[in-house]
Protein backbone atom coordinates (compact mmCIF):
# COMPACT_ATOMS: atom_id res chain seq x y z
CA UNK A 1 0.00 0.00 0.00
CA UNK A 2 1.70 3.38 -1.02
CA UNK A 3 2.51 6.22 1.28
CA UNK A 4 -0.30 8.54 1.71
CA UNK A 5 1.16 12.22 0.45
CA UNK A 6 2.10 14.96 2.39
CA UNK A 7 -0.56 17.96 1.91
CA UNK A 8 1.11 20.22 0.03
CA UNK A 9 1.88 24.10 2.53
CA UNK A 10 0.00 26.86 0.33
CA UNK A 11 2.39 29.24 -0.72
CA UNK A 12 3.24 32.62 0.48
CA UNK A 13 2.26 35.62 -1.89
CA UNK A 14 5.19 37.56 -2.50
CA UNK A 15 4.80 41.29 -2.34
CA UNK A 16 6.91 43.68 -4.15
CA UNK A 17 7.01 47.73 -2.99
CA UNK A 18 3.81 49.50 -3.56
CA UNK A 19 1.98 46.90 -2.48
CA UNK A 20 0.05 46.52 0.91
CA UNK A 21 0.30 43.73 3.18
CA UNK A 22 -2.55 41.16 3.47
CA UNK A 23 -4.11 41.71 6.47
CA UNK A 24 -6.74 39.16 6.29
CA UNK A 25 -6.53 35.83 7.73
CA UNK A 26 -3.37 33.62 7.25
CA UNK A 27 -3.42 30.03 5.49
CA UNK A 28 0.16 28.92 6.84
CA UNK A 29 0.11 25.57 9.23
CA UNK A 30 1.90 26.30 12.09
CA UNK A 31 0.27 29.23 13.90
CA UNK A 32 -2.97 28.84 15.15
CA UNK A 33 -5.76 31.44 14.58
CA UNK A 34 -6.96 31.99 18.57
CA UNK A 35 -9.58 33.97 19.91
CA UNK A 36 -10.96 34.64 23.38
CA UNK A 37 -10.60 35.27 26.99
CA UNK A 38 -7.16 35.96 28.79
CA UNK A 39 -6.04 32.00 28.58
CA UNK A 40 -6.64 31.68 24.93
CA UNK A 41 -4.66 34.97 24.47
CA UNK A 42 -1.71 33.37 26.62
CA UNK A 43 -2.13 30.60 24.46
CA UNK A 44 -1.60 32.83 20.81
CA UNK A 45 1.27 34.28 22.76
CA UNK A 46 3.18 31.30 23.08
CA UNK A 47 1.97 30.21 19.84
CA UNK A 48 3.66 33.44 18.74
CA UNK A 49 6.85 32.66 20.42
CA UNK A 50 9.86 31.62 18.75
CA UNK A 51 12.06 33.81 16.22
CA UNK A 52 13.26 36.18 19.46
CA UNK A 53 14.09 33.72 21.31
CA UNK A 54 16.10 30.84 19.23
CA UNK A 55 17.91 34.19 17.40
CA UNK A 56 18.07 35.09 21.26
CA UNK A 57 19.56 31.56 21.92
CA UNK A 58 21.58 31.28 18.91
CA UNK A 59 23.94 34.24 19.34
CA UNK A 60 25.34 32.45 22.37
CA UNK A 61 26.84 30.34 19.80
CA UNK A 62 30.52 28.85 20.08
CA UNK A 63 31.90 32.23 18.28
CA UNK A 64 30.19 33.88 21.57
CA UNK A 65 31.15 31.61 24.32
CA UNK A 66 34.94 32.33 22.80
CA UNK A 67 34.78 36.06 22.61
CA UNK A 68 32.89 36.33 26.12
CA UNK A 69 35.69 34.00 27.34
CA UNK A 70 38.19 36.18 25.80
CA UNK A 71 36.51 39.61 27.32
CA UNK A 72 36.80 37.52 30.90
CA UNK A 73 40.15 36.15 30.34
CA UNK A 74 41.94 38.92 29.22
CA UNK A 75 39.71 41.76 31.19
CA UNK A 76 38.20 40.09 34.21
CA UNK A 77 34.88 41.97 34.60
CA UNK A 78 35.72 45.18 32.65
CA UNK A 79 34.02 44.49 29.53
CA UNK A 80 30.45 43.91 31.67
CA UNK A 81 29.23 47.02 30.44
CA UNK A 82 29.72 46.35 26.66
CA UNK A 83 27.16 43.51 27.05
CA UNK A 84 24.42 45.38 28.80
CA UNK A 85 24.81 48.04 25.93
CA UNK A 86 24.44 45.28 23.33
CA UNK A 87 21.42 43.94 24.90
CA UNK A 88 19.47 47.16 25.09
CA UNK A 89 20.65 47.56 20.90
CA UNK A 90 20.00 43.99 20.50
CA UNK A 91 16.68 44.67 21.16
CA UNK A 92 15.64 47.49 18.95
CA UNK A 93 17.51 45.89 15.62
CA UNK A 94 16.35 42.44 16.22
CA UNK A 95 12.42 44.38 16.73
CA UNK A 96 12.80 46.08 13.20
CA UNK A 97 13.56 42.99 11.94
CA UNK A 98 11.00 41.17 13.59
CA UNK A 99 8.47 44.15 12.28
CA UNK A 100 9.95 44.23 8.48
CA UNK A 101 8.63 40.21 8.42
CA UNK A 102 5.62 40.62 10.29
CA UNK A 103 4.50 43.70 7.91
CA UNK A 104 5.73 42.54 4.80
CA UNK A 105 5.91 38.81 4.59
CA UNK A 106 9.09 38.92 2.80
CA UNK A 107 12.60 38.14 4.14
CA UNK A 108 15.49 41.06 4.15
CA UNK A 109 17.45 40.56 0.83
CA UNK A 110 13.66 40.00 -0.97
CA UNK A 111 12.77 43.23 -0.41
CA UNK A 112 16.53 44.51 -0.87
CA UNK A 113 15.98 42.83 -4.47
CA UNK A 114 12.07 44.46 -5.01
CA UNK A 115 13.14 47.83 -3.62
CA UNK A 116 16.66 48.36 -4.60
CA UNK A 117 17.05 45.61 -7.46
CA UNK A 118 19.16 43.02 -8.21
CA UNK A 119 22.63 44.39 -7.36
CA UNK A 120 21.87 46.09 -4.18
CA UNK A 121 20.32 42.53 -3.31
CA UNK A 122 23.45 40.66 -4.63
CA UNK A 123 25.95 42.88 -2.30
CA UNK A 124 23.29 42.36 1.21
CA UNK A 125 23.49 38.22 0.39
CA UNK A 126 27.65 38.52 -0.19
CA UNK A 127 28.04 40.42 3.13
CA UNK A 128 25.96 38.09 4.62
CA UNK A 129 27.39 34.72 3.31
CA UNK A 130 30.93 36.14 3.98
CA UNK A 131 30.14 36.96 7.67
CA UNK A 132 28.30 33.87 8.24
CA UNK A 133 31.21 31.80 6.61
CA UNK A 134 33.03 32.22 9.12
CA UNK A 135 30.08 32.09 12.16
CA UNK A 136 29.80 28.83 10.82
CA UNK A 137 33.47 27.71 10.68
CA UNK A 138 33.24 28.91 14.35
CA UNK A 139 30.52 26.48 15.28
CA UNK A 140 32.29 23.11 13.75
CA UNK A 141 35.04 24.41 15.83
CA UNK A 142 33.47 24.69 18.67
CA UNK A 143 31.97 21.19 18.95
CA UNK A 144 35.28 19.61 17.80
CA UNK A 145 36.93 21.63 20.58
CA UNK A 146 34.05 20.54 23.32
CA UNK A 147 34.31 16.73 21.72
CA UNK A 148 38.25 16.85 21.44
CA UNK A 149 37.83 17.21 25.60
CA UNK A 150 36.64 13.40 25.26
CA UNK A 151 38.44 12.53 22.79
CA UNK A 152 36.77 12.33 19.36
CA UNK A 153 38.53 13.65 16.43
CA UNK A 154 37.30 16.95 14.84
CA UNK A 155 36.80 15.42 11.16
CA UNK A 156 34.19 12.91 12.86
CA UNK A 157 32.30 15.36 14.97
CA UNK A 158 32.66 17.55 11.93
CA UNK A 159 30.85 15.16 9.86
CA UNK A 160 28.81 13.74 12.31
CA UNK A 161 27.04 16.96 13.07
CA UNK A 162 26.60 18.63 9.47
CA UNK A 163 25.06 15.33 8.55
CA UNK A 164 22.86 15.21 11.67
CA UNK A 165 21.61 19.11 11.46
CA UNK A 166 20.96 19.02 7.73
CA UNK A 167 18.65 15.74 8.54
CA UNK A 168 16.82 17.44 11.39
CA UNK A 169 16.35 20.90 9.76
CA UNK A 170 14.45 19.20 6.25
CA UNK A 171 13.31 16.31 7.62
CA UNK A 172 11.59 16.98 11.04
CA UNK A 173 8.22 19.57 11.08
CA UNK A 174 8.48 23.08 11.78
CA UNK A 175 7.28 23.00 15.63
CA UNK A 176 9.60 20.12 16.12
CA UNK A 177 12.43 22.25 14.74
CA UNK A 178 11.48 25.10 17.08
CA UNK A 179 10.72 23.33 20.07
CA UNK A 180 14.32 21.47 19.49
CA UNK A 181 16.17 25.34 18.85
CA UNK A 182 14.33 26.25 22.30
CA UNK A 183 15.28 23.34 24.66
CA UNK A 184 18.89 23.63 23.32
CA UNK A 185 18.98 27.05 24.55
CA UNK A 186 17.45 26.68 27.90
CA UNK A 187 19.97 24.14 28.45
CA UNK A 188 22.56 26.50 27.18
CA UNK A 189 21.58 28.96 29.57
CA UNK A 190 21.42 26.65 32.68
CA UNK A 191 24.81 25.29 31.89
CA UNK A 192 26.48 28.83 32.27
CA UNK A 193 24.71 29.71 35.00
CA UNK A 194 25.77 26.62 36.92
CA UNK A 195 29.38 27.58 36.17
CA UNK A 196 28.98 31.46 37.12
CA UNK A 197 27.64 29.87 40.58
CA UNK A 198 30.47 27.41 41.11
CA UNK A 199 33.39 29.69 39.97
CA UNK A 200 32.40 32.06 43.24
CA UNK A 201 32.54 35.49 41.91
CA UNK A 202 33.26 38.61 43.25
CA UNK A 203 29.26 39.81 42.50
CA UNK A 204 29.85 43.54 43.54
CA UNK A 205 32.46 43.89 41.30
CA UNK A 206 30.60 42.29 38.40
CA UNK A 207 27.34 45.03 39.30
CA UNK A 208 29.98 48.02 39.50
CA UNK A 209 31.74 46.67 36.23
CA UNK A 210 28.64 46.44 34.21
CA UNK A 211 27.29 49.89 35.51
CA UNK A 212 30.71 51.84 35.42
CA UNK A 213 32.50 51.65 32.21
CA UNK A 214 36.49 51.34 32.98
CA UNK A 215 37.91 52.04 29.12
CA UNK A 216 41.35 51.38 27.59
CA UNK A 217 43.04 52.61 24.63
CA UNK A 218 44.67 48.98 24.02
CA UNK A 219 44.44 47.76 20.35
CA UNK A 220 43.13 44.69 22.15
CA UNK A 221 40.64 46.37 24.17
CA UNK A 222 38.49 47.34 21.17
CA UNK A 223 39.44 44.55 19.23
CA UNK A 224 37.30 42.79 21.97
CA UNK A 225 34.61 45.45 22.23
CA UNK A 226 33.66 45.12 18.47
CA UNK A 227 33.87 41.15 18.97
CA UNK A 228 31.67 41.46 22.05
CA UNK A 229 28.89 43.49 20.10
CA UNK A 230 29.27 41.62 16.87
CA UNK A 231 28.90 38.21 18.41
CA UNK A 232 25.83 39.48 20.08
CA UNK A 233 23.93 41.73 17.58
CA UNK A 234 24.68 39.82 13.84
CA UNK A 235 24.29 40.73 10.18
CA UNK A 236 22.64 36.70 10.14
CA UNK A 237 20.57 37.57 13.42
CA UNK A 238 19.08 40.24 11.53
CA UNK A 239 18.03 38.42 8.82
CA UNK A 240 17.27 35.64 10.23
CA UNK A 241 14.51 36.60 13.11
CA UNK A 242 13.28 38.39 9.57
CA UNK A 243 12.52 35.12 7.97
CA UNK A 244 11.67 33.56 10.89
CA UNK A 245 8.90 35.61 11.63
CA UNK A 246 7.59 35.40 7.52
CA UNK A 247 8.10 31.04 7.73
CA UNK A 248 6.11 30.41 10.87
CA UNK A 249 3.22 32.69 9.47
CA UNK A 250 3.10 35.58 11.79
CA UNK A 251 1.55 38.75 10.77
CA UNK A 252 1.04 42.35 11.56
CA UNK A 253 -1.45 41.60 14.24
CA UNK A 254 0.80 39.82 16.48
CA UNK A 255 3.26 42.68 16.93
CA UNK A 256 2.75 42.99 21.16
CA UNK A 257 3.57 39.59 21.03
CA UNK A 258 6.63 39.57 18.68
CA UNK A 259 7.97 42.46 20.48
CA UNK A 260 7.87 40.41 23.96
CA UNK A 261 9.35 37.25 22.61
CA UNK A 262 12.43 39.76 20.96
CA UNK A 263 12.74 41.53 24.82
CA UNK A 264 13.13 37.73 26.12
CA UNK A 265 15.20 36.46 23.55
CA UNK A 266 17.59 40.30 24.26
CA UNK A 267 17.39 39.48 27.61
CA UNK A 268 18.21 35.86 28.00
CA UNK A 269 21.61 36.10 25.76
CA UNK A 270 22.76 38.64 27.36
CA UNK A 271 22.26 37.23 30.67
CA UNK A 272 24.43 34.14 29.48
CA UNK A 273 26.91 36.21 27.96
CA UNK A 274 27.13 37.91 31.30
CA UNK A 275 27.30 34.38 33.11
CA UNK A 276 30.41 33.14 30.47
CA UNK A 277 32.37 36.87 31.27
CA UNK A 278 31.88 36.55 34.82
CA UNK A 279 33.12 32.40 35.41
CA UNK A 280 36.13 33.14 33.53
CA UNK A 281 36.89 36.51 34.98
CA UNK A 282 36.55 34.88 38.94
CA UNK A 283 38.62 31.47 37.69
CA UNK A 284 41.28 32.42 34.81
CA UNK A 285 41.36 35.77 35.11
CA UNK A 286 41.76 36.01 38.85
CA UNK A 287 44.66 33.23 39.27
CA UNK A 288 46.91 34.99 36.13
CA UNK A 289 45.99 32.13 33.18
CA UNK A 290 45.35 34.69 30.15
CA UNK A 291 47.82 33.14 27.86
CA UNK A 292 44.17 30.50 27.23
CA UNK A 293 44.10 30.42 23.53
CA UNK A 294 41.72 27.69 22.77
CA UNK A 295 37.73 27.50 24.08
CA UNK A 296 38.51 24.28 24.96
CA UNK A 297 41.17 24.50 26.42
CA UNK A 298 39.61 27.60 28.68
CA UNK A 299 36.92 24.89 29.68
CA UNK A 300 39.45 22.33 30.77
CA UNK A 301 41.33 25.14 32.86
CA UNK A 302 38.28 25.63 34.99
CA UNK A 303 38.41 22.32 36.64
CA UNK A 304 41.33 23.02 38.94
CA UNK A 305 39.62 26.28 39.81
CA UNK A 306 36.07 25.49 40.06
CA UNK A 307 35.90 21.82 40.00
CA UNK A 308 34.99 19.31 37.51
CA UNK A 309 31.64 19.62 37.11
CA UNK A 310 32.12 23.34 36.55
CA UNK A 311 33.92 21.92 33.25
CA UNK A 312 32.17 19.60 32.00
CA UNK A 313 29.38 22.21 32.33
CA UNK A 314 31.13 24.77 30.41
CA UNK A 315 31.74 21.86 27.69
CA UNK A 316 28.46 21.34 27.36
CA UNK A 317 26.99 24.53 27.28
CA UNK A 318 29.84 24.66 24.50
CA UNK A 319 28.94 21.65 22.51
CA UNK A 320 24.78 22.56 23.22
CA UNK A 321 25.47 26.38 22.01
CA UNK A 322 27.51 25.31 18.74
CA UNK A 323 24.97 22.74 17.41
CA UNK A 324 22.68 25.05 17.66
CA UNK A 325 24.43 27.98 16.09
CA UNK A 326 25.22 25.48 13.14
CA UNK A 327 21.12 24.59 12.74
CA UNK A 328 20.79 28.33 12.78
CA UNK A 329 23.53 29.99 10.68
CA UNK A 330 23.44 27.82 7.96
CA UNK A 331 19.87 28.20 7.68
CA UNK A 332 20.30 31.90 7.33
CA UNK A 333 22.49 31.65 4.64
CA UNK A 334 19.67 29.75 2.63
CA UNK A 335 17.36 32.01 3.03
CA UNK A 336 19.25 34.31 2.03
CA UNK A 337 19.95 33.35 -1.38
CA UNK A 338 17.05 31.74 -1.92
CA UNK A 339 15.61 35.62 -0.98
CA UNK A 340 17.28 37.20 -3.19
CA UNK A 341 16.92 35.03 -6.40
CA UNK A 342 13.29 34.27 -5.56
CA UNK A 343 13.27 30.52 -4.19
CA UNK A 344 10.90 28.96 -2.18
CA UNK A 345 12.63 29.03 0.90
CA UNK A 346 11.53 27.56 4.88
CA UNK A 347 11.64 24.98 7.02
CA UNK A 348 7.54 24.05 6.40
CA UNK A 349 8.77 22.99 2.87
CA UNK A 350 9.86 19.32 1.94
CA UNK A 351 13.47 18.62 0.44
CA UNK A 352 11.50 17.97 -3.20
CA UNK A 353 9.05 21.52 -3.12
CA UNK A 354 12.18 23.45 -2.31
CA UNK A 355 15.28 21.87 -3.57
CA UNK A 356 17.36 25.31 -3.78
CA UNK A 357 17.07 25.91 0.15
CA UNK A 358 17.69 22.99 0.94
CA UNK A 359 20.29 21.85 -1.54
CA UNK A 360 21.83 25.41 -0.31
CA UNK A 361 21.22 24.47 3.44
CA UNK A 362 23.58 21.36 2.75
CA UNK A 363 26.18 23.20 0.83
CA UNK A 364 27.06 25.93 3.51
CA UNK A 365 27.57 23.16 5.97
CA UNK A 366 29.34 21.06 4.31
CA UNK A 367 31.78 23.66 2.80
CA UNK A 368 32.39 24.81 6.07
CA UNK A 369 33.04 20.97 7.32
CA UNK A 370 35.68 20.72 4.76
CA UNK A 371 37.36 24.33 5.30
CA UNK A 372 37.56 23.95 9.22
CA UNK A 373 40.01 20.52 8.49
CA UNK A 374 42.20 22.40 7.03
CA UNK A 375 45.66 20.80 8.80
CA UNK A 376 46.97 23.93 11.32
CA UNK A 377 44.01 26.41 10.78
CA UNK A 378 44.04 28.35 13.95
CA UNK A 379 40.47 27.40 15.06
CA UNK A 380 40.56 29.53 18.01
CA UNK A 381 41.87 33.00 15.96
CA UNK A 382 38.91 32.08 13.29
CA UNK A 383 36.09 31.74 15.99
CA UNK A 384 37.20 35.47 17.44
CA UNK A 385 38.15 37.23 13.99
CA UNK A 386 34.69 35.86 12.69
CA UNK A 387 32.80 37.67 15.33
CA UNK A 388 34.90 40.86 14.74
CA UNK A 389 34.10 40.46 11.22
CA UNK A 390 30.19 39.97 11.83
CA UNK A 391 30.98 43.74 14.07
CA UNK A 392 32.74 45.04 11.29
CA UNK A 393 30.02 44.35 8.20
CA UNK A 394 26.50 45.08 10.66
CA UNK A 395 26.28 48.74 10.11
CA UNK A 396 26.13 48.04 5.92
CA UNK A 397 23.46 45.02 6.47
CA UNK A 398 21.41 48.57 9.28
CA UNK A 399 21.61 50.64 6.97
CA UNK A 400 19.10 48.78 4.40
CA UNK A 401 17.35 47.59 7.61
CA UNK A 402 16.42 51.15 8.63
CA UNK A 403 15.75 52.31 4.87
CA UNK A 404 13.04 49.90 4.66
CA UNK A 405 11.80 50.40 7.94
CA UNK A 406 10.51 54.33 6.97
CA UNK A 407 9.07 52.82 3.76
CA UNK A 408 5.54 53.65 3.99
CA UNK A 409 4.11 51.48 1.31
CA UNK A 410 5.94 48.78 2.71
CA UNK A 411 5.28 49.07 6.20
CA UNK A 412 1.80 50.29 6.07
CA UNK A 413 0.94 50.98 10.15
CA UNK A 414 4.15 48.92 11.44
CA UNK A 415 6.49 51.46 9.52
CA UNK A 416 9.17 53.29 12.08
CA UNK A 417 7.73 56.41 13.99
CA UNK A 418 10.15 59.40 14.77
CA UNK A 419 11.21 57.86 17.87
CA UNK A 420 12.16 54.40 16.66
CA UNK A 421 14.18 55.76 13.47
CA UNK A 422 16.00 58.48 15.28
CA UNK A 423 17.24 55.39 17.66
CA UNK A 424 17.73 52.56 15.01
CA UNK A 425 20.13 55.17 12.90
CA UNK A 426 21.63 56.08 16.49
CA UNK A 427 23.17 52.33 16.51
CA UNK A 428 23.67 52.45 13.39
CA UNK A 429 26.12 55.30 13.42
CA UNK A 430 27.27 53.95 16.55
CA UNK A 431 28.58 50.41 15.27
CA UNK A 432 29.38 52.38 12.37
CA UNK A 433 31.71 54.33 14.73
CA UNK A 434 33.12 51.25 16.55
CA UNK A 435 34.01 49.62 13.99
CA UNK A 436 36.06 52.52 12.55
CA UNK A 437 37.37 53.01 16.13
CA UNK A 438 39.15 49.47 15.35
CA UNK A 439 40.45 50.20 12.36
CA UNK A 440 42.10 53.00 13.69
CA UNK A 441 43.74 51.47 16.60
CA UNK A 442 44.84 48.33 14.69
CA UNK A 443 46.85 50.72 12.75
CA UNK A 444 47.53 53.69 14.16
CA UNK A 445 51.36 53.65 15.30
CA UNK A 446 51.96 53.29 18.66
CA UNK A 447 52.82 56.40 21.05
CA UNK A 448 55.98 56.99 21.51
Amino acid sequence: MSERPRPRVPRRPRLMPGSRPHLGPRPHPNLPNLRGGGAVRLGLLLAILGPGLVSGFADNDAGGIATYSVAGIQFGYDLLWVILVSQIVLFFTQEVGARLGLATGQGLTGLVRGKYGVRWAAFVAVLMLVANLGTTLAEFAGIGAALGLFGVPIGVSAVLSAVAMVLLVSRGSFGRVQFLFVGVGIAVSLAYFASAILAKPDWGLAIHSLLIPKLSSAPLYWLTVVGVVGTTITPWGQAFIQAYVVDKGLGPKELNGERIDVALGSWLTNVVAGFIVVACAATLWASGQTNITDVGEAAKALGPLAGDSATLLFAGGLLAASLLGLGVVPLTSAYTVCEAFGWEAGVQWRWRDAPAFYGLLAFFMGFAAIVVLIPGLPLFAVIVLSQVLNGLLLPFILVFVMLLARDRDLMGSLRSGRLLTVIGWGVTVLLAAMSLLLVYVTIAPPAV
